[in-house]
């Protein structure tokens, strides 16, 4: 294979869209409540949607170079790698060198600054704020001092950026104020993003253990990390139904409930059985995928039919 080839394959793993799914999910239901509220503004939504594509590059590539550096990617051995987790492995399998994957890294970066500072110049000042968080969460997740996945915080950050940041950042983009329902159903989409992350940590356990990174699940244990799992679930699902019920004309949020519960749900019953062989816990993994995409879904098009 040629150096092209190896590149062209190795960005790609990077760039992939559906590695940006949870950012797309929490994109689609902001933009649903907009649509609602005032009217979608198109060119902007565009434009957003690229630049936190090109935050989920950046933050992938130097993740990547983080992991291979901690010796977790190498620990991965391939039957505890899954489609959903185990890293992308561009440097492990030699797809890429590490100055092209800093290279990726600083271009995708500076390309979702350049856009963010469009937005915040002529758009709204204030999103400005939003897209330093959310850049912050993006490089710090693995990388710089704090290496939030690495001391157990990982999970937060997760919830927060692909919660909030991400639905409400693009709400204020479309309409030029924040809205209450939509911060609550924010933050029940990011409890079940993280919820995915929970379950992708199960596979990489010894890997992640072995080379230092200590997220919640190296640090609860298996059995105990199962059990936190479907507590995520709960308040997730909760938050939700405690949201619609309380903001007249939101109710239509409930929509976010249909089919995604039965999908995490079954998710946790397989963990709880197969917490620690991968081959059975990928109908788990794909199932909580489908759990946080359904609730984006259904919450953001039933907000915007009976609102």
């Amino acid at each position: 294979m040629t150096s092209n080839s190896l590149f062209l394959q190795g960005f790609f793993r990077l760039a992939d869209p559906k590695i940006s799914l949870a950012s797309f999910a929490g994109i689609f239901m902001a933009a649903c409540f907009a649509a609602s509220d005032t009217g979608l503004n198109t060119p902007w939504l565009l434009l957003t949607i690229v630049g936190i594509f090109c935050v989920e590059v950046g933050k992938n590539a130097s993740g990547e170079i983080v992991d291979f550096d901690s010796g977790t990617d190498q620990a991965i051995t391939p039957e505890r790698r899954s489609p959903f987790s185990g890293g992308k492995r561009v440097l492990v399998e030699g797809l890429l060198s590490r100055e092209q994957t800093w290279a990726i890294a600083t271009v995708f970066f500076m390309s979702a600054i350049a856009i963010g500072l469009a937005i915040a110049t002529w758009r709204d000042s204030r999103v400005l704020g939003f897209g330093i968080l959310g850049m912050a969460l993006a490089w710090y997740y693995h990388g710089g001092s704090l290496r939030l996945s690495y001391r157990g915080l990982g999970e937060l950050a997760v919830a927060l950026a692909y919660g909030p940041f991400i639905v409400c950042g693009t709400y204020l983009v479309q309409t030029g104020y924040l809205s209450a329902p939509l911060l609550h159903a924010s933050m029940a989409l990011g409890l079940l993003v993280a919820a995915f992350l929970w379950i992708n940590q199960f596979p990489d356990y010894a890997a992640d253990k072995a080379a230092g990174k200590n997220n919640l699940v190296v640090r609860l244990g298996l059995p105990a990390a199962a059990f936190v799992y479907v507590v995520i679930l709960v308040t997730g699902y909760l938050w939700l139904i405690l949201a619609s019920e309380h903001f007249t004309g939101a109710r239509g949020m409930l929509w976010g409930l249909l089919g995604t519960a039965p999908a995490a749900f079954s998710a946790w019953r397989l963990l709880e059985a197969h917490n620690g062989d991968t081959g059975k816990l990928i109908p788990a993994q794909a199932a909580c995928l489908g759990s946080f995409l359904l609730m984006a879904v259904g919450t953001g098009l039933g907000y915007a039919i009976h609102h």
